[in-house]
């Protein structure tokens, strides 16, 4: 029996490759199924199953793609309602993979067709659990996202107790957890940076998992510090319930190499948005005029979800030579499918063809300090989570949170001097792009961050305060 986890950091999302003798399963799988058909190619296997955990909300899976090549048949949970063919099992229910068993235990709270899945090896002994969004490492899964009609977060979360507690809890202790997601996934609030841990040890460290926690306790503890859900997640769920493109269809219509004539011309004859996924650090030195920068190097993919509103939106891509695919995966990955073409050797490219391009200006925590000296009421605005802010921040900045900056963006003056910061140059860059498309001038990046502002010891802080919530 082999069991490998696929890990994606940019997603902190784990799918899975289950295989014994001649056949294999893969778990939650991501929008790109070549990895898997390679593993399964190279172990000489077929895939048998693809198993969903539920309808995933912070990435557009890739079952369909995936059952179509292989064969395979698509599974999910008791109440799912999907519109293509796939398997609805029954709680309990169970699918042999060569000589071991996986049995789908219904487990709602997260969703309602949550299910977990349990690994028994050809003995029938459980020997591990992949617990999708339902049981995470340090965490469980927020139910707040699929709230609908009477089912209330409440409601959600009392069925997610009575899951833990009669479905998974009463497994044995030294059962391997793998989870869906591991910290940086929104899908929780407080993951751990570990992606697998027995569940023994959750029950002794998990603070859902206490013993002696009653409902009401637990209800209220895992709502507390949750915060409103990305944009695009009510989106992706349509995508992965309903369907989608086929990913080769995406990945060939964004794979158009474009002249930095053609580009620019391409940008004037089409509404497309322009996305320049270098590292912040370059894209400050110059970029084409109203683009904006969301670097590959962060989390790239949930930032285009939570700041690009719409979907279908058409794109014009400028990254490194090299890293177009990359790009145009990693869109596809949160259902932003519509890249129409990239700017053929990057920026460098436009620039040698003599075309206009902007700037950022960046200070150093010195020269802040002294700015904020000779005039006390310069406007700094600290752009990091509203946790991260409450948690620490310099005394007199203002938060505006980068997720929002859509719903809050009318509460700057265009004509006002800005000095951005978020922890440490990402998402400044990003938040000082996406205003300087749309009309703001005065921005200037506070280029260390909140780490090089504290580091240097110049400016005042609040008083530490522990964080109970990551998102």
């Amino acid at each position: 029996m082999k069991v490998e986890q696929i890990y994606t950091g940019c997603l902190a999302h784990g799918a899975y490759y289950i295989q014994s003798e001649n056949e294999a399963a893969i778990i939650d799988p991501l929008r790109e199924i070549k990895p898997y058909l390679q593993r399964a190619e190279r172990n000489g296997a077929r895939i048998k199953f693809v198993f969903e955990t539920h309808f995933h909300a912070d990435f557009v899976s890739g079952h369909l793609d995936l059952a179509k090549v292989t064969g395979a048949t698509i599974v999910y949970g008791p109440t799912a309602q999907p519109a293509f063919t796939a398997h609805v099992a029954k709680d309990k229910e169970e699918c042999k993979v060569g000589k071991v068993i996986i049995q789908l235990l219904h487990t709602p709270g997260h969703t309602m067709e949550s299910c977990c899945y349990l690994l028994k090896d050809e003995n029938g002994k459980p020997v591990a659990i992949f617990t999708g969004d339902t049981l995470f490492i340090g965490d469980v899964g927020r139910p707040d996202l699929a709230q609908k009609g009477n089912i209330t977060s409440k409601v959600l979360a009392g069925y997610l107790f009575d899951s833990l507690r009669n479905k998974v809890m009463v497994l044995p202790d030294d059962l391997i957890v793998y989870p869906g997601h591991g910290a940086g996934s929104a899908c929780g609030k407080k993951m751990s940076n570990e992606t697998a841990d027995t569940l023994g040890h959750q029950k002794q460290f998990n603070y859902a998992l206490r013993s002696n926690m009653t409902r009401d306790e637990f209800i209220k503890e895992v709502l507390e510090g949750l915060t409103a859900p990305p944009q695009y997640f009510p989106k992706n769920v349509q995508l992965n319930k309903l369907g989608y493109e086929s990913f080769t269809e995406v990945l060939n219509r964004g794979l158009h190499s474009l002249s930095a004539k053609a580009f620019e011309a391409a940008a004037e004859e089409t509404e497309a948005l322009l996305l320049d996924t270098r590292e912040p650090a370059e894209f400050v030195k110059g970029y084409i005029p109203n683009a904006i920068n969301i670097g590959l190097g962060g989390n790239f993919a949930p930032w285009v979800g939570a700041l690009i509103p719409d979907l279908k939106q058409t794109i014009l891509l400028i990254a490194e030579p090299g890293k177009e695919e990359e790009a145009i995966t990693r869109l596809s990955r949160v259902g932003y499918d519509n890249c129409i073409g990239y700017l053929e050797g990057g920026f460098e490219k436009w620039q040698q063809a003599g075309l206009p391009f902007d700037s950022i200006q960046s200070i150093s925590a010195e020269e802040l300090a002294e700015l904020q000296r000779k005039d006390p009421s310069i406007k700094i605005i600290d752009v990091r989570k509203q946790s991260e802010y409450d948690s620490e921040h310099i005394v007199g900045v203002e938060n505006l949170c980068l997720d929002y900056i859509n719903d809050n963006m009318n509460k700057l003056d265009p004509n006002k001097t800005y000095y951005i910061h978020c922890l440490s140059g990402y998402r400044s860059v990003i938040f000082i792009s996406i205003l300087k498309s749309r009309g703001f001038h005065h921005l200037v990046n506070v280029a260390p961050g909140f780490k090089g502002l504290k580091a240097s010891g110049l400016f005042p802080l609040t008083e530490f305060k522990e964080p109970v919530t990551m998102l």
